[in-house]
């Protein structure tokens, strides 16, 4: 999700737009809107940063890690398969390039969203899933919290992740990743 080719760093996102103290991710049981029926997502709107990119199914490599879109299509973003659906009940996770060699990609600006910013998802279905975010977080690679982020959620959410935290000169990459947190708040 990175390559760090850029001379100056993506945007980090203001400690004012981290989840709520004690928040570990997840929302109250009691959904604002009704889950949707599954549909595989097909497009990832995000008004306030100017991204209407394209998704493509993503799964786990060999390594058992988050495979990533190829880097030759820096509008791309992915969908992870082993995720719930947007807009169906839990987390649904959503990856995307931050820059590639050819300069900033789809999710470069996520760090400058801020809470009450919205996530649209357009389904196969033709309906569309409206997300509002209520935290983005900076994680250490390190000390990703993998179940934070990849667990199952009572209502339906969705994560925006990608590199993120700084750049490493001597590894060629992000020492974290920025996580965007945000629940189902509409449907089109």
């Amino acid at each position: 999700m990175h390559d760090g080719s850029q001379s100056s760093q993506p945007p980090a996102p203001k400690a004012s737009d981290g989840l709520p103290p004690g928040r570990h991710g997840a929302v109250s049981p009691t959904p604002t809107v009704p889950p949707m029926p599954n549909s595989a997502p097909r497009r990832v709107r995000i008004p306030a940063i100017h991204v209407d990119a394209p998704l493509m199914n993503l799964g786990k490599g060999a390594d058992q890690e988050l495979q990533v879109p190829p880097d030759n299509d820096r509008d791309l973003a992915g969908w992870y398969t082993g995720s719930a659906t947007p807009g169906a009940r839990g987390a649904a996770v959503l990856a995307g390039h931050v820059d590639t060699m050819a300069g900033p990609a789809v999710f470069y600006n996520l760090g400058s969203l801020h809470k009450g910013n919205t996530v649209e998802v357009a389904r196969a279905d033709h309906r569309t899933a409206v997300f509002t975010i209520y935290g983005i977080e900076v994680y250490a690679k390190e000390s990703f919290p993998t179940e934070k982020v990849y667990g199952a959620t009572p209502v339906p959410e969705i994560r925006l992740i990608t590199c993120g935290g700084g750049f490493s000169r001597k590894t060629h990459s992000y020492t974290g990743n920025v996580v965007v947190y945000a629940r189902l708040t509409g449907t089109k």
